[in-house]
């Protein structure tokens, strides 16, 4: 019989529309402004830390949904921004420094729909608010790295090939190497020479001295400079990964610029703190040979170098690293066995555990140091201006006695709280930045400038809906508005996908929605085109309905495949708001081929499918 489907195809789009509606529910309930607060190195949040928080807002007069603790810290949800933003200060002028509170959106939606794992589609700093910063590399310390890392090859070649040298520093862009006499130094010129042809060569005497200069050649520089953007790059993205943050854009700007967008988190002093953090470890061995004391009253230690621990004792440690801690492939933090106090769980790569193996087994029962190494920037006003300063904080945050023989596993202690061994963990597993990044522009867009765009856009898509439906109403009468139903499971469908996907939604998002809707009725179009020339051609209603669909099939699909190609294109080539705007046209194309043709015929199939009619409302 024309025109009936079997009982299955009916209970599929029966399922795709249920499943679609229950997963693009959550986006009606949208997201409530809401304030994280979590704990810093040096505090804990806990109870107590809760009910202060409740009396101050109930002090203050302030409504608040509710105030929930769990792992990341403390929830609270507001109604509205603006309690959101007093709230805001409030609690920071309460806690003070201790702790971070970060402004945020969290999901409304019931329980019910988050035990189904139904979430909302996450939105674009366009459109949510969030962060954007502007990031400068330091291309300074990047060359002051290199240098170093030359000057401790050169320390190493030269002892195990017998040379003596006076001093090896850096002077400038050039590494300067001083030697007693002229042989010594010719000789060391074979030896490094031969270690490392990258860098240019230069013999200098004078007073009495005999000097190698090596400096790096501009080409070098270049690719120097460029390696350690990338690596910044690379790291970042990483650690914007394990904030958790979706969809966000990360991208070079120039040859030393970063652009880093935050969608969903707006003023967060942690993901500032996360970002720009370059944390690393050394580790070193103990120097027991020789006076702290003395290196405490300037005296020159050959070989040492004086650093302190975190209660602010003297210790002096060999200048000779072992690893660093680029070494690191994984880190987990957790709680040693022995103490249950914070700790970090460390494994090396291949190179770095044979070093360590190595090194353990050549100073049992001597003492080795964990160095944390960490660059922040300060902002003061000078003269009316912002002078950006960048201090180095070197911190011994554990020594302990080599009792046996290890080498890819190890775990470090030490630490504060769980909190520290957290981050710590987090920076080492995202890795460590090439060189210091310092933030040279912030913007926060705010959820009310963010809920305008919104506004907007459904506004756009409302009007493009309305005058499709009208237009279709009036040309096509019934098929017409069949043709308009499944519009509206389409955009049903589109906003479920999305969701599913946990995608992000742009502006350029809503115009591929919106462009959509116009597209998702084209194929009804040319269906009911179809369906008109068969009924002139003197065909029975019900033949002239099953040629339309028939007939039209192959010039829909070539049209919308082609679409799609394109779309896919652009989403591989394209960046930013135009891959959003290729998702969102590509999950249209592949909706409203399943609603335009497989839905509209089976509403029509249900109307006038096997029954005796003489005319179509079409």
């Amino acid at each position: 019989m024309l025109n009936q489907y079997p009982l299955w195809k009916y209970l599929l789009i029966l399922f795709a529309v249920a499943m679609g509606s229950i997963y693009a529910l959550p986006n009606i309930y949208g997201s409530d402004p809401a304030l994280q607060i979590s704990a810093t190195r040096t505090t804990t949040v806990n109870t107590g830390t809760e009910s202060q928080i409740r009396s101050v807002l109930d002090d203050n007069k302030i409504i608040y949904r509710t105030v929930v603790m769990d792992k990341q810290g403390i929830l609270i949800r507001f109604n509205n921004v603006e309690d959101q933003l007093k709230s805001s200060d409030l609690i920071r002028t309460l806690l003070g420094d201790g702790y971070t509170v970060a402004l945020n959106l969290a999901p409304g939606a019931p329980s019910w729909l988050m035990s189904l794992n139904a979430l909302p589609m996450y939105l674009g700093l366009d459109l949510r608010g969030g962060l954007h910063f502007l990031m400068e590399v330091d291309s300074e310390t990047v060359i002051n790295q290199a240098y170093e890392r030359y000057g401790n090859d050169f320390r190493g070649v030269l002892r195990s090939n017998k040379v003596r040298y006076l001093t090896i520093r850096q002077q400038g862009e050039s590494l300067e190497l001083k030697f007693r006499t002229a042989a010594l130094r010719d000789k060391a010129m074979d030896v490094i020479r031969a270690q490392n042809r990258d860098l240019l060569y230069k013999d200098v005497d004078g007073d009495g001295s005999f000097l190698i200069m090596a400096k790096m050649s501009e080409p070098t520089l270049i690719e120097l400079k460029k390696s350690a953007l990338q690596q910044n790059v690379t790291t970042l993205r990483n650690r914007v990964n394990e904030l958790g943050v979706a969809e966000p854009v990360i991208q070079q700007q120039g040859d030393s610029r970063i652009v880093v967008q935050l969608p969903g988190i707006q003023d967060s002093a942690r993901a500032k703190e996360i970002l720009s953090a370059t944390a690393t470890l050394e580790f070193r061995l103990v120097d027991t040979e020789h006076s702290v004391f003395d290196a405490q009253e300037g005296k020159p230690v050959p070989g040492s170098r004086l650093y302190r621990e975190r209660d602010g004792n003297p210790i002096l440690l060999k200048k000779r690293l072992i690893i660093t801690g680029d070494r690191i492939t994984h880190a987990n933090s957790g709680f040693d066995q022995d103490t249950a106090s914070p700790a970090v769980f460390v494994n090396l790569d291949g190179p770095g555990a044979s070093i360590m193996a190595k090194t353990t087994k050549e100073n049992l029962k001597k003492p080795m140091a964990v160095v944390f190494i960490e660059h922040k920037s300060d902002t003061k006003l000078v003269d009316g201006k912002e002078v950006v300063t960048t201090r180095k904080i070197e911190e011994v945050i554990n020594v302990a006695t080599i009792q046996g023989v290890f080498s890819k596993r190890f775990q470090i202690t030490g630490l504060d709280n769980v909190n520290e061994s957290t981050t710590l963990a987090l920076l080492l597993r995202a890795g460590a930045l090439a060189a210091p990044i310092r933030i040279i522009e912030e913007r926060t867009i705010g959820p009310s400038l963010g809920q305008d765009n919104i506004d907007q856009g459904t506004r756009s898509v409302a009007i493009g809906m309305l005058l499709v439906i009208v237009f279709m109403a009036l040309w096509y009468r019934g098929f017409g508005l069949v043709a308009t139903v499944a519009l509206s499971v389409n955009l049903v469908l589109i906003v479920a996908v999305l969701s599913l996907l946990q995608a992000t939604l742009t502006l350029p998002g809503i115009a591929g929605i919106v462009l959509t809707v116009g597209m998702a009725v084209d194929a009804n179009v040319l269906i009911f085109e179809r369906i008109r020339e068969e009924i002139r051609l003197g065909n029975s209603p019900q033949s002239s309905i099953n040629a339309g669909y028939e007939k039209a099939l192959s010039t829909i699909a070539d049209a919308n495949i082609t679409t799609l190609i394109a779309a896919i294109v652009l989403y591989v080539f394209g960046t930013g708001p135009i891959k959003g705007f290729a998702i969102t046209l590509s999950i249209g194309i592949v909706t409203s081929m399943f609603t335009a043709i497989m839905g509209t015929r089976a509403i029509i199939n249900l109307i006038v499918g096997g029954r005796r009619i003489n005319k179509l409302s079409i």
